[in-house]
């Protein structure tokens, strides 16, 4: 033996534990290190990431609030015109056009023009120009069409060039128009216009150009209608040319917030922010070569100090892995001489450290320990199955022998003493298996027999309103059984099955043997169960039964067989409504003798 170990020794010296301890210790070490740099590394980038589109997200509602100021600033000057110069004026003698030049003359620096017009678009007032060119029909314009098509609502247009009226300097300028229905009123006769209000467009971009040029990470803002049509955009030029595509289609349909997506093969975030009154979309686009700005040098220092912590940690390790290994390869030298001997010598431990000392001794105390738990494990196993057993076949229905006595003082009351004396004599038997001795397991002969006796009290107590027959295989009755299995699934079958009917009620019990297992049938032709009440007759939860106490011992008796014999054994329930039920037990075959029902008894079965 010595020089088999001798042998194993050699073969296995260039793995000692130093090599090992020294060798685990760095790969965790480093993997550890390369670990926590990546992280930090990536949690450095992820938060450099989010402050990008939070600042970015800031942007843009800041310029969403300043866009939505201007927009918001052309309806105050709508509802000015409306009610300061329009409303309740009778357009058949009064002219408004002094007015509306000097509410032009106030806000020129942001309007090109304010202009009226009738339902037939003929033009009641405009400033400063008021020469329409001629064969204009405004009714087919845009602006005026949706304003008549919904009179309540306040209309912004997409940017276009105003050519209604003759512009002094040949001009021509990119407006937004607001346009909304007004109420013109011709001697006292009220008539529904158009009241147009043109923003220079130049306002716009000048502030969306303003807001992108602040930006040198690669970053843009554009603004889009409801559609997605693009109103405004840095690269107007190059989307014209063809040179630069945008994936404003997409955008036109995105609700308000931080969206990722993928454009041309590119990742981006895309933030959107929808500006009131108008429903056009402020879109912030950041590419994601935004991200990785100002992340190279984090990524240098990450490496150092990885390249830094490598070096540390192998000379660290080498001493700690010395330490380590000379007492654990003593002990580990005793541990294997002793194998044969079942346990550790303490004198293995007198030249180790106190740490190899405490966990030779620990070992030796768990051998000892680990024996005596795995046995008070199967003890109480074996006793804690043993009291759920006898607690199931305690629980027996007093509401049966309350019943039967209230029988029998009314058959001696009615001078019916043969009958009452025939009762007593089935109940007698009745509880004598059900006692059994005090035995669980008992032949088949005697759980028929039982179920007999109490069949024929329920005859008498029924005065004979239904019929049962009990076919049983008589070959079959020394086979063992637990006791009180089939009493109450007949009684259920008689008050939950035949109880109501109209004499015509039947039960039949039979036996029968199948590939080693025992199997008992209780049918009934009763009322039946839908499907969804039989799915749930074994369940522990009684919620699902619609009958109180429905279903209570069969659920009881399934409990027990399983807890006897074990999980393939029990009851199965088969019922369809109007055509009766019937349930059958399943039990392993085992011969009823005097050996095996102590077995059973004591819950070793599986030995027999």
């Amino acid at each position: 033996m010595n020089t088999t170990s001798s042998i194993k020794r050699d073969k296995r010296r260039p793995l000692t534990i130093n090599m090992i301890i020294l060798t685990s210790f760095t790969l965790i070490a480093v993997t550890a290190i390369f670990i926590v740099g990546a992280a930090l590394y990536r949690q450095f980038a992820e938060r450099s990431r989010q402050m990008t589109i939070e600042s970015a997200e800031t942007l843009t509602e800041r310029a969403a609030a300043s866009l939505e100021d201007r927009l918001y600033s052309m309806r105050r000057m709508s509802d000015a015109m409306y009610y300061a110069v329009i409303k309740d004026r009778n357009f058949a003698e009064d002219n408004v056009d002094e007015e509306m030049n000097l509410f032009y003359e106030a806000n020129q620096d942001v309007l090109i023009s304010f202009s009226l017009f009738t339902p037939g678009g003929n033009l009641v007032a405009a400033s400063p120009s008021a020469i329409m060119k001629p064969n204009r029909d405004v009714t087919r314009e845009p602006w005026f069409t949706r304003a008549q098509e919904q009179v309540e609502n306040l209309h912004f247009s997409l940017p276009h060039i105003q050519n209604l009226f003759y512009d002094r300097n040949y001009r021509y300028y990119w407006v937004i128009s607001l346009s909304r229905v007004v109420e013109l009123t011709y001697n006292g006769v009220p008539r529904n216009g158009v009241l147009l209000v043109d923003m220079n467009y130049s306002t716009i971009t000048q502030m969306l150009d303003e807001v992108n040029s602040t930006n040198s990470t690669g970053q843009y803002m554009y603004l889009t209608d409801s559609d997605g049509t693009i109103i405004y955009h840095p690269r107007q030029m190059q989307i014209n040319a063809g040179l630069f595509n945008e994936n404003n289609d997409a955008v036109g349909h995105y609700d308000d917030g931080i969206f990722e997506e993928v454009f041309e093969g590119e990742n981006r975030v895309v933030i959107a922010d929808t500006i009131a009154y108008t429903g056009w979309k402020l879109v912030t686009v950041i590419p994601s070569s935004s991200f990785s700005i100002g992340l190279n040098q984090m990524r240098y220092f990450v490496i150092f100090m990885i390249m830094v912590m490598f070096l540390a940690v192998l000379i660290i390790n080498r001493i700690v892995a010395d330490r380590i290994s000379r007492p654990v390869m003593k002990l580990d030298d005793a541990i294997r001489e002793s194998e044969e001997q079942g346990a550790i010598p303490d004198a293995a431990y007198q030249d180790g450290s106190m740490e190899v000392v405490h966990l030779g001794k620990t070992l030796q105390d768990y051998q000892v320990r680990n024996a005596q738990l795995m046995s008070d494990v199967v003890r109480q196993q074996e006793e804690k199955r043993k009291s759920e057993l006898d607690a199931l076949q305690s629980q027996i229905n007093p509401h049966f022998l309350y019943n039967t006595l209230d029988s029998i003082v009314w058959m001696i009351e009615g001078g019916h003493n043969k009958e009452a004396t025939q009762m007593i004599s089935q109940l007698a038997n009745v509880f004598r298996i059900a006692l059994s001795k005090g035995h669980t397991i008992i032949p088949l002969e005697d759980e028929i027999r039982h179920a007999e006796n109490y069949m024929n009290i329920q005859h008498v107590r029924f005065k004979n309103s239904f019929s049962v027959r009990f076919d049983i295989n008589p070959e079959l009755n020394r086979y063992c059984t637990v006791k009180l299995i089939i009493q109450p699934i007949l009684e259920n079958a008689i008050y939950y099955g035949v109880k109501n009917m109209d004499e015509d009620g039947a039960i039949v019990v039979r036996n029968w043997l199948d590939e080693g297992d025992l199997y008992i049938s209780i049918e009934d032709n009763g009322f039946g169960m839908p499907k969804e009440v039989v799915e749930h007759l074994l369940d522990e939860d009684r919620s699902h039964v619609p009958s109180k106490g429905s279903g209570v011992g069969l659920y009881n008796v399934h409990q027990r067989i399983r807890l006897r014999f074990g999980e393939d054994y029990g009851l199965r329930i088969e019922s369809e409504p109007d055509t009766g039920t019937v349930v059958i037990i399943r039990i392993p075959a085992i011969p009823y003798n005097e050996e095996n029902r102590k077995l059973l008894e004591e819950g070793k079965e599986n030995g027999i």
